[in-house]
């Protein structure tokens, strides 16, 4: 396990932070438009988190589980893409975090590898976006092409380089009019292929696919997001393997009753106080799944 530890400042810390971000502000009279993060955790008390292979954070919506990986990342100075929410003391409440790092087969401490990043459901949601976006361009880029193509193998007008800033001009129409040369095959040349579009979940599932990498560590807020649940399933697998068998560490935000099933996780419970681990079939969330389910047993057996 590349971290092994992570604390969190402690409530005299925080009232610190916002006595001293008031003063900053305006002496005695200063205030502060937003705490956050602070007094969300001393109230849960939470001041540590030992960390495994999989760790996962569990809880409903405000109870703190985005926040603190979102705290960890940055503590972590994981790579991120979309923004996350933040506030005039989030900076200095992430560096007075703490973390330990635990040790390879050698007794070398590890260091944070390489690549090491947070994903969020809008890393998700802007890839799909793009998809199909790129999409777009292309087919209005066929039209344009579609067009060249039809007009200039028609045409009678002698094909003429008049100059460098011609050339491609010339290429084009020359690429045009080649007999061995269909309209298909210049199309695709010039204004390339649309992309293979999957549904939403589907393409959910390929983003994880080809960003996920060997011996990286990961934090990812509520992956499930997009995904049925039978995908749901597919990401349980994939993140799996890349734990057991491709060097990964996980720091999970979910609510999947899939993911929180991943072999051997330690999942912390925000929704209790104090914050404790629990089992997964033990959790608010999977016991629903479980009462609906056992409600309409006669349905499934007959």
């Amino acid at each position: 396990m590349y971290v092994t530890r992570f604390t969190l400042p402690t409530e005299e810390q925080e009232e610190r932070f916002i006595a001293e971000k008031m003063r900053e502000n305006g002496g005695d009279l200063g205030y502060i438009d937003n705490l956050y993060p602070c007094r969300i955790f001393p109230q849960k008390r939470l001041e540590q988190i030992d960390l495994g292979k999989v760790t996962i954070l569990y809880g409903s919506n405000g109870s703190g589980k985005s926040t603190l990986l979102n705290l960890i990342a940055a503590r972590l100075e994981l790579n991120r893409i979309a923004p996350h929410n933040s506030g005039e003391l989030f900076d200095r409440y992430a560096e007075a975090c703490n973390y330990e790092m635990g040790y390879d087969d050698e007794g070398f401490r590890y260091r944070i590898p390489n690549g090491s990043r947070i994903i969020t459901s809008d890393d998700v949601f802007d890839y799909m976006l793009a998809m199909r976006t790129a999409n777009e361009e292309i087919s209005e880029k066929i039209e344009e092409e579609r067009a060249f193509y039809n007009r200039e193998v028609h045409s009678d007008v002698p094909n003429q380089l008049t100059g460098l800033d011609d050339y491609e001009r010339f290429r084009k129409v020359h690429q045009a009019r080649r007999k061995s040369v269909t309209r298909r095959q210049y199309i695709r040349q010039y204004a390339g292929k649309n992309l293979t579009l999957k549904s939403n979940g589907e393409t959910a599932l390929q983003y994880f696919d080809a960003k996920l990498k060997n011996d990286t560590l990961y934090c990812l807020d509520e992956p499930e997001n997009s995904l049925a649940p039978a995908l749901q399933q597919k990401l349980a697998e994939m993140l799996t393997e890349l734990v057991r068998y491709c060097g990964c560490q996980l720091i999970i935000a979910t609510h999947s009753p899939f993911l929180l099933a991943l072999p051997d996780a330690w999942i912390l419970d925000l929704d209790s106080t104090p914050v404790r681990e629990k089992n997964w079939w033990e959790l608010e969330n999977t016991r629903a799944y479980f009462a609906f389910f056992e409600k309409h047993r006669s349905k499934f057996l007959r």
